[in-house]
């Protein structure tokens, strides 16, 4: 098929190219799409190349799937626009998610939410997928009550040009024509701010991982989020603390997330092994570990979570998605 992929240069465009063609995903032609002054640039894809074109030209070209990851602005004007042609739209930004009218997927949790009449399907936020892909086993055993989490995010979830930031003040390289992204050194240093600040004292970040949980998990789970932005250029990790309804055996709890579809368990701290971002770094997985009760509660578990922010985090869900729409006969050949 014709699949479409906007934002194709950027950080999770170029990776959602990747994981494509690494699962081999039916494209028959690739339409990499992105800003104007990328337009012109050369795309390589499974043995062929294929040039970067506008967004018009591309919703002219009628694609059966395109994946969107270049912005709020650019998925809410364009991504009706490719739907009123016939087109799936899978969406990474933020804009359509809490949209009542469309649905928002993990697909190991709720593919089955997915219909013929859905054109344009979001993309969760990077540090709700990971949380949620270990806690939505979890609450279906034990019901969860509240959740409070901490983030410690890679600088690759803000681009190109905080991933430059970091070079330049770790290398003590010349800024030249570069813009700091952060408000601050990032490089030996960590910044508990991510996205803006809203009117209750919580970034938009903090925020979409509280109404994300509530729409694709339950309504009635309490969600304290702090997100921390952290010198790391591998992947994300959360500090996760779950409070349940039921209490739990911890062996039991143990033995669910071994047998989670996309979990990967490291939980041996004899042999200090437990997940960072350096054993996440270009793989789907998400992993857990440092599992332990929360000795100052009856049902409460602490959890250390950590994925790669640009393939499960976003590409490889959004990939998925389309995969689901495919095995369910939403997206035709």
């Amino acid at each position: 098929m014709k699949v479409a992929v906007i934002g194709a240069t950027g950080l999770v465009g170029t990776k959602m190219i990747e994981v494509l063609g690494e699962r081999n995903f039916p494209v028959r032609e690739l339409i990499p799409v992105a800003s104007e002054k990328s337009a012109g640039k050369i795309i390589n894809f499974k043995d062929a190349e294929y040039k970067v074109c506008r967004l018009a030209d591309a919703v002219s070209q009628k694609p059966a799937l395109a994946i969107f990851s270049a912005g709020s602005e650019v998925s809410k004007e364009w991504a009706p626009k490719f739907a009123q042609t016939g087109c799936r739209v899978v969406d990474n930004s933020s804009y359509w998610r809490m949209d009542a009218t469309k649905k928002l997927v993990i697909p190991e949790i709720n593919s089955d939410v997915l219909t013929e009449n859905d054109y344009i399907i979001a993309n969760p936020n990077c540090s709700t997928i990971q949380m949620l892909l270990v806690a939505a086993p979890l609450h279906k055993s034990y019901v969860i009550k509240r959740i409070v989490v901490s983030t410690y995010q890679s600088v690759t979830g803000s681009g190109y040009k905080a991933m430059k930031q970091m070079q330049i003040e770790r290398t003590g390289e010349e800024w030249g024509k570069y813009e700091a992204v952060y408000p601050y050194p990032i490089d030996c240093n960590i910044l508990p701010h991510i996205d803006s600040f809203t009117d209750n004292g919580y970034t938009k970040e903090e925020m979409k991982m509280v109404n994300e949980t509530h729409k694709i998990l339950c309504r009635s789970i309490a969600v304290s989020p702090t997100t921390v932005r952290v010198p790391v250029t591998g992947g994300h990790s959360e500090s996760v603390n779950i409070e349940f309804e039921k209490d739990f055996d911890l062996h039991e709890l143990m033995n669910i997330l071994e047998n989670t579809k996309g979990v990967t368990v490291k939980d041996d701290v004899k042999h200090n092994i437990y997940p960072m971002p350096i054993h996440s770094f270009g793989k789907d997985e998400v992993f857990v570990g440092r599992i332990r009760r929360d000795i100052s509660i009856k049902s409460g578990i602490n959890l250390w979570i950590v994925a790669d922010n640009l393939r499960k985090g976003a590409a490889t869900n959004a990939v998925q998605i389309a995969e689901k729409m495919l095995e369910k006969g939403i997206l035709k050949r």
